[in-house]
Parts: C-alpha cells; structure tokens; sequence
C-alpha cells in the first residue's frame, strides 16, 4: 500500500458528495460511483471521531488519536481506483471536525463541493449545480458507519476489526461490517507517528477509493461558523 500511488488532484468530473443531478449528464453508473465517494467520507467521519478499540498498533494509535484529539484541520487527496487497476477521477480538498458529530468536507479541485454537518443536518452542497441537499443525519448515514458517531452504537459491535501490520512505514488496520447492508466491503487506515495518513475503502459496487491526509493540524480552536451552512443566493435547495 504505497501512499506515493496517489497522485495531486487532476482535472476530472468528481463528485465529492452523494448530491442528486439536476441534469441528465450523470449516468447511473456515475451515480453509484458518485454515492460511494459520500459513503467512503462518511466512513472516514465514522472512523476518526468515534473508536472504542484496544487491540494491535494500527488500532491503538487510531484509539489514542480519538481521545487524544477534540478538534482536528488537514488536507485531502482522493483517487479513485477502477476495476482493472488503473487510477480514475481525482481531487483534492480540506477536511475539519469537532467532537462530537460536526464536520466539514470541502472539494476545491477540480469541482467545488461541500459536505458539512452541524450534528443533525448534513448539507450537500454543489457549486456547479448551484444546489444544496439537506437531509437530517439519520437519514443521510442511515446504515453506514457514520451512524456509529452520532449514536451509542459500539463500533467492535459493528466492525470486526484486525490489525495488518506495517507497509512502507504505515501501520495499518482493516474494519470489516458485520452487516451486509452496509454498502461497503471494507476500510483499511493507515496510520504513521499517531496520525491518520491514509483510507482505502472498497465499496458494494467492487470500486476502491483511496485517501492521502496531510497537514493534519490538532486540537485548533475552530470557529463554529465552520460547521454551519447557509444557502448562497440563487441556490436550490432539495430536502
């Protein structure tokens, strides 16, 4: 699992969140690939802000970052992976979270997108489309991961979790759901000196997506206006 496979952003028709097109240019396979991008960010909210773990080294540094750490900043690289192996869309943005359940996922290459929750809603925000989706965060996580952060659900009870050992200076671990109606197969983390440096998820429709974190800056004062969203003038806004 060589972090260097992940390349800088580069000019694709990306779609950092699971908001529904107004238009006809998506396809339905777009589409599926468009909701396991969401799924995979969603999988990582689920992740970073609300382990219960105590197992091998991968799993004690996530376990020690989780309670170690109440706010965090850093930046994304994203590259999805097709089926034959080769490297598909791309982009690149910023991430923020503050405990419990707020959080910001922005898009900035090569489509401005935007994911923020302020615990109880979950805006899905567009620029190109100049259209907002907002659902409640049950209803947005549903069955995934990330419902194990804005509930009392034990992540061990949901996951079966293992440690897999180092690879090029990262040490990983591997969540696998109980559930079959959980839309994923699988989530591996990397970490390397108490951070988190890298996600893969392999998701229901055999596609891989793959994250690269850096700059990742802990425990910030984050300013609350972060995590709360406000329809720009013009926008459509689906419920």
């Amino acid at each position: 699992m060589n972090l260097s496979n992940i390349p800088p952003a580069a000019p694709a028709d990306v779609a950092g969140t699971c908001i529904e097109r107004k238009t006809s240019r998506r396809t339905p396979r777009s589409a599926s690939r468009r909701a396991a991008v969401c799924l995979s960010v969603l999988c990582f909210i689920a992740l970073v802000q609300f382990p219960s773990l105590a197992m091998a080294s991968a799993i004690e540094q996530l376990r020690t970052f989780a309670t170690s750490t109440s706010s965090a900043r850093g930046e994304f690289l994203q590259q999805q992976v097709r089926t034959n192996g080769r490297s598909g869309e791309a982009s690149s943005g910023t991430f923020a979270f503050t405990r419990p359940g707020r959080f910001r996922w922005e898009v900035l290459k090569p489509i401005e997108q935007l994911i923020v929750t302020d615990g109880e809603r979950v805006h899905f925000y567009d620029k190109d489309l100049k259209q907002v989706t907002v659902r409640k965060v049950t209803d947005a996580v549903g069955a995934t991961p990330a419902a194990i952060l804005f509930g009392s659900n034990d992540l061990e009870a949901n996951f079966t979790i293992k440690d897999l050992g180092a690879s090029d200076g990262v040490d990983w671990l591997e969540a696998v759901p109980r559930s079959k109606e959980s839309g994923f197969d699988r989530i591996r983390i990397g970490f390397r000196a108490g951070l988190p440096v890298a996600m893969e998820v392999l998701d229901s429709f055999g596609q891989t997506t793959r994250f690269v974190f850096r700059a990742i800056d802990r425990n910030p004062k984050l300013d609350a206006a972060l995590f709360r969203f406000t329809a720009p003038a013009g926008v459509d806004v689906v419920q």
